[in-house]
């Protein structure tokens, strides 16, 4: 089964950072973006792993809805 879950991934001063809004506590870092890609998609395999099809079910029939607003700074 192939699931759609948003992930947001952040560059920051240490390297990349990355989570899943709808999955609680999923997070993980890395040294580039392939690795941090590469230990979110692990780190969502055992997330969801752990839960009951009830539990999951409920979890992946939220909607999450991310955009990019333009906004006007003075």
């Amino acid at each position: 089964m192939i699931l759609r879950l948003s992930v947001v991934i952040e560059k920051d001063k240490d390297g990349y950072y990355a989570y899943c809004p709808a999955l609680a506590g999923c997070q993980t870092q890395g040294g580039s973006a392939e690795e941090v890609e590469h230990n979110i998609r692990e780190a969502i395999s055992l997330y969801l792993s752990t839960l009951s099809e009830a539990e999951r079910q409920e979890l992946l029939n939220q909607e999450i809805k991310t955009t990019v607003m333009e906004i006007q700074v003075a």
